[in-house]
């Protein structure tokens, strides 16, 4: 896949990545080529005090991607993985808001949700409707703090990571509340 973005592009960002399997993998990998410091969050996703106790320890981010992949697999699947997936990122999601991101004074950040594909099992499609809701309703309940959600829908490994560096850029600024599907290069 050819390179999308300019190198340097996300220098002085910081980007947290929740749930990417304990490490950050390709989007940890992309972000960190392009410039990003990227802090992996490994606490249990469903353990919400220590997603609290964790996301304060990292400090400061200016963008949290919540990958839902690794808990939905790690998980099973099926509804168990959907609980897993969904549940722990708004565990993840409001703890990152809460911790600093809710404050009128701040200028807020970047949360992308990244979806299994449709093919990753059963209720994986599920998970990506849940992740695309989310991403909607709180562009909407949280424009107020700055802070701006979208969410990624499928597609290889190789084109999530080039579409969530694209968001974590100033080039991402301008998308709240959109679901990107790169397997089919589509914005909806």
């Amino acid at each position: 896949m050819p390179d999308v973005l300019r190198p340097g592009v996300l220098d002085g960002l910081t980007i947290a990545i929740a749930g990417a399997g304990g490490g950050p993998g390709d989007v940890g990998r992309r972000a960190a080529e392009l410039g990003a410091r990227v802090v992996a969050l490994a606490a249990d996703a469903a353990d919400e005090e220590a997603v609290a106790a964790e996301v304060a320890a990292v400090g400061p981010f200016d963008v949290l991607v919540v990958d839902a992949t690794a808990p939905f697999a790690t998980a099973g699947g099926g509804l168990a993985g959907l609980r897993a997936a969904v549940d722990g990122g708004w565990n993840v999601v409001r703890a990152a808001v809460a911790g600093g991101w809710a404050d009128e004074a701040r200028a807020g950040g970047k949360i992308v949700l990244l979806a299994p594909g449709a093919a990753d099992g059963e209720h994986a499609a599920a998970v990506g409707a849940a992740l695309e809701n989310e991403a909607r309703t709180l562009s909407v309940e949280w424009a107020r703090f700055g802070v701006r959600v979208t969410a990624v829908l499928g597609g290889d490994a190789g084109l999530r990571a080039e579409t969530t560096a694209f968001l974590a850029s100033a080039a991402g600024d301008y998308y709240s509340g959109c679901a990107f599907r790169p397997a089919d290069r589509r914005v909806i």
